[in-house]
């Protein structure tokens, strides 16, 4: 048995339950993880092109004007984002395009050069379908990343197919593809992970994609004719014949019930680690997730936390609000941290640039695996919609499931601290700790770097008093005397 083994806890010990902890639980007959934009942008050109009949895409923002592959010399299909989804209209008589966009993002499209103008010339296509979802409570957001083709394929997870997000798992300090498209300024390293199923999988979230269209429209989307399912070429499954959990946030909005199956989940997971739990996420900045590793960590025998977080939030007010509510929530972890099992590192390159952690993974153990939208803060729990997939091993005997767990995990240790995966096995094998093993393997050049908050100020103590208002756990009444056209749409 692996030193990380969660033990054999059965269907009753699950932590993926229905109802509960997820929503469905579906077949896939193959599950991809793709780490990072280059690959995914890349998956999802093809994945368009062999479509047959239907292309979903649900998304916090899209920006028309990226390019899909940069490194890629092709002329027959053009990569600009907008282009080519006009293009394989045109070159696809049977294909329709239905793109559903969070409204307030497309205040941020206003500087943007051509996009709010190509976005409103294909209103005129009769077969690019693309609405502006203000369904929701004011000041939410929605932040579900999901893609649908012909109700076969799903993508699903935290890549925005947006500007500043394409970057390969290299994260060089100096790749000139990493410009932004119409400026051509240079940003810096994005680290971010998404996921691809098929089946039953993929059909679920079909449903969750035409029920989000019908809330925001009204009008119902019909599914598509059925097709013989076609997997991207070149996408390497990561797991076969695996059952797949989805899990939801969804604010309580006209009518409709709140859903906090993320927030159950988070909760869950930590609560059953039994030795090591790994978290990839934008913030740390939820109060009941802290409070629930808090409370792990309390215990003599509780498990190890590592978590692996951005240097800064992306944006000053994002920073001010986010990265308060960090500081003062990892006084209080590490204060209950009596037996020094927890560790926040943020990754940098080989020149020690700051690489910006837009993932979001949970790994608990060798037996739960979660991918999704859900970022470490309040609004992921309550406010926001969002939209996750984790796999579980439920036995001891899910050998091939638990390696594969681990692996994924050991793979992304090795990105960030630029080793190979062996070296972060032989490391975990001799220390017996996931953190021993992480500090044996720290380095000077490309790696991870024990993150330490700043000291907080009065203005920041009480601005952080206040910073439920834009990372609120609920929809209050404070939103509704705000005009949501007032609002800064920061959060990504």
């Amino acid at each position: 048995m692996s030193s990380e083994t969660g033990g054999d806890t059965g269907r009753d010990g699950a932590v993926l339950r229905p109802g509960d902890t997820c929503w469905r639980i579906e077949r896939a007959a193959r599950l991809a993880v793709i780490v990072d934009a280059a690959d995914y942008f890349r998956t999802i050109r093809t994945a368009i092109r062999q479509a047959r009949h239907s292309v979903i895409l649900i998304g916090w923002d899209f920006d028309t004007r990226i390019l899909l592959d940069p490194l890629d010399g092709e002329e027959e299909a053009p990569n600009a984002l907008g282009k080519f989804l006009d293009w394989a209209v045109k070159t696809n008589p049977d294909l329709n395009i239905h793109m559903l966009k969070w409204d307030l993002g497309m205040l941020q499209t206003l500087g943007r050069g051509s996009t709010p103008l190509a976005l409103f010339d294909w209103l005129s296509n009769d077969r690019i379908h693309i609405k502006l979802d203000h369904a929701h409570p004011t000041g939410a957001a929605h932040h579900q990343k999901i893609v649908v083709i012909d109700d076969t394929l799903a993508f699903c997870g935290g890549i925005d197919m947006t500007a500043d997000r394409w970057d390969t798992r290299d994260h060089a300090d100096d790749d000139p593809h990493r410009v932004r498209p119409t400026s051509k300024r240079a940003y810096g390293p994005w680290h971010d992970i998404t996921t691809a199923v098929d089946g039953d999988a993929a059909r679920a979230l079909a449903e969750l994609a035409r029920e989000r269209w019908k809330h925001a429209t009204g009008a119902e989307l019909a599914p598509p004719p059925p097709v013989l399912p076609r997997w991207p070429e070149g996408l390497e499954p990561t797991l076969t014949e695996v059952d797949v959990a989805i899990s939801r946030t969804l604010p309580g909005y006209d009518g409709r019930e709140a859903v906090h199956e993320i927030e159950a989940l988070y909760l869950a997971a930590i609560a059953a680690t039994r030795r090591v739990l790994y978290i990839e996420s934008q913030y740390f900045a939820s109060r009941r997730i802290a409070e629930a590793m808090i409370a792990r960590l309390r215990e003599p025998e509780g498990p190890e936390i590592v978590v692996i977080n951005p240097e800064t939030a992306d944006g000053w007010l994002e920073e001010e609000v986010m990265g308060s509510s960090r500081a003062r929530l990892l006084r209080l972890v590490r204060e209950a941290d009596i037996h020094s099992r927890f560790r926040i590192y943020t990754p940098v390159t080989e020149k020690r640039q700051p690489i910006y952690v837009h993932a979001k993974v949970l790994v608990m153990d060798d037996r739960l695996l979660r991918v999704g939208s859900s970022n470490l803060n309040n609004r992921s729990m309550g406010f926001d919609t969002e939209c996750d997939l984790s796999v579980e091993a439920g036995s001891v005997a899910d050998v091939g499931l638990r390696h594969t767990i681990t692996g994924l995990r050991n793979d992304l240790l090795a990105e960030h601290l630029g080793r190979s995966r062996a070296e972060v096995e032989g490391a975990l094998e001799r220390e017996g700790s996931l953190i021993a093993a992480i500090e044996a393997l720290r380095s000077e050049a490309r790696s991870l770097v024990a993150f330490e908050p700043p000291e907080l100020n009065a203005v920041e103590d009480n601005l952080l008093r206040e910073s439920d208002l834009l990372d609120p756990e609920r929809p209050s009444h404070r939103w509704r005397a705000l005009n949501p056209a007032d609002l800064v749409p920061w959060w990504n």
